[in-house]
């Protein structure tokens, strides 16, 4: 047998071996820079995620800056006795505006809340207070015009008692608001931002065509992420840059840690994205899950209020959502100067959000 070798045919060269791949080539940087791109190219975009939540502290600033306390109004019943000296002793009294009025407008004033309390002097030196216990304001006023009529008749003070007011950064609305903000931030800008853009590439078929790529479904899911991430510091340093340098917002605790809250959240709610982006086929459909997703925890997380509001028989759900969790670690660092050891369990709670979201995203994601 002759030994033959196949010799490539004239006028056909070898093909050169391919060349190796460098960084920019591979298919997780391009897709990253592609999500990038087309985020910076939608203004709406880059002011719901960077323009809004400034806007927002800014106007909780305004309206929770630093003012002396506002007078209470209170209503004094005219035309029965007692009721000129119940007048003079509550005028002047600092916290407190005094309307006389008839009897019949002061319950009116009282049921539609243009009064905090009604004063009824009841003609034998004795008065009969009228209040919403529910109102804090109306508990503090009643507490108010009773010291003045009780001082008017010729009470003294069994002790004597002085004041020192102090304001403190870190008890203030807005130092409980900042560390809130940036958690919903980091939550509506990762499940939005994601599950727009999966449910969107779907609805125009864009994720069929990609089918016919060798890019698999975990790098074209963990695309999506490492943009949310780039996004990241720029999110941190609009907010906290904001409450810190303008609003005096405190951060006790290590700025390093903030961070690595601010991380692991990002990451647990962009799980949560792609989990809602995973099989929704239309724009609505993913707005209707991203909404039933988010709104619960707007709601509950303690964003705008403390979640300790809440009966205690459900604290233990609210305290098991991703919001709550990451609130509750930015507070304790940012305003109490707690360590590592001190949001450990909030952390955990991230951790599972992450670790059951991921992989159950990937596991449900269809390209159609």
């Amino acid at each position: 047998m002759t030994d033959v070798t196949h010799a490539p045919s004239r006028g056909m060269a070898a093909s050169p071996p391919p060349a190796p791949r460098g960084w920019r080539d591979r298919s997780i940087v391009q897709l990253t820079l592609v999500r990038l791109r087309e985020f910076f190219r939608e203004p709406e975009a880059v002011f719901w995620t960077f323009g809004f939540p400034i806007v927002l502290a800014g106007g909780l600033a305004v309206a929770f800056r630093n003012k002396p306390a506002e007078a209470v109004p209170i209503g004094v019943v005219t035309g029965v006795a007692g009721s000129d000296r119940a007048v003079n002793s509550l005028k002047g009294t600092a916290g407190l505006v005094v309307d006389v009025l008839s009897l019949d407008s002061a319950e009116r004033a009282l049921r539609t809340g243009a009064i905090a309390v009604l004063v009824v002097p009841k003609g034998d030196g004795a008065v009969e207070y009228r209040f919403d216990k529910e109102r804090a304001e109306a508990r503090t006023a009643r507490l108010i015009a009773d010291q003045a009529l009780q001082h008017g008749a010729g009470t003294v003070d069994a002790v004597k008692s002085t004041e020192l007011t102090l304001t403190e950064p870190g008890s203030r609305y807005i130092d409980f608001f900042i560390p809130g903000l940036l958690g919903m931030n980091l939550m509506g800008s990762s499940v939005w931002s994601i599950a727009f853009g999966v449910v969107n590439a779907r609805s125009k078929k864009l994720l069929k065509r990609l089918t016919a790529t060798p890019m698999s479904r975990a790098e074209y899911l963990l695309s999506f992420v490492l943009a949310r991430l780039m996004f990241l510091a720029f999110e941190m340093a609009a907010i906290l840059g904001l409450g810190v340098f303008v609003l005096g917002v405190p951060i006790r605790g290590s700025f390093a840690l903030v961070v690595g809250i601010a991380l692991l959240a990002s990451f647990a709610f962009s799980g949560i994205g792609l989990l809602v982006a995973s099989r929704a086929k239309t724009v609505e459909a993913a707005s209707g899950l991203a909404n039933l997703v988010l709104f619960p925890m707007w709601i509950f997380s303690g964003v705008f209020f403390a979640s300790t509001r809440f009966p205690d028989v459900i604290r233990p759900v609210i305290k098991a959502l991703p919001l709550t969790a990451t609130n509750d670690a930015l507070r304790a660092v940012m305003l109490q100067g707690a360590g590592l050891g001190a949001v450990w369990s909030q952390l955990a709670i991230l951790t599972v959000w992450l670790v059951v979201a991921f992989p159950l995203a990937l596991r449900l994601f269809r390209w159609r």
